[in-house]
């Protein structure tokens, strides 16, 4: 909610049975953090969380976790949970940058 106000951004928390995709990277601690959020769709939340410096285009880079277990396996990315979607988080050592992305909420992005 603090990181919300901070960018004025409405409140919008996913729900902990909800999925959300993540990276091995994320899971091993790697930064820097980024995640995305899409409308949430089929029992997800919307989230993509992965770590460094690029996107993998491969079709397994995500993998699904229920966000209920976010908090043991990738505790730094859940001040940015609350975020609506079409915003977008990078966070490293020391960094911190949100922003939202209108076009993430496109049916292409």
């Amino acid at each position: 909610m603090d990181i919300c106000g901070r960018y004025s951004a409405n409140s919008t928390p996913p729900d902990n049975r909800d999925k959300l995709g993540i990276s091995d990277s994320a899971l091993r601690g790697e930064l820097p953090l980024n995640g995305l959020r899409h409308p949430p769709e089929s029992g997800t939340c919307g989230w993509f969380i992965w770590a460094g410096e690029e996107l993998s285009t491969e079709a397994d880079f995500f993998k699904p976790m229920h966000v209920e277990h976010l908090s043991e396996r990738c505790p730094a990315a859940l001040p940015y949970l609350a975020l609506p979607p079409g915003w977008r988080f990078l966070i490293a050592n020391g960094y911190e940058d949100v922003w939202y992305d209108e076009t993430l909420l496109s049916p292409s992005a």
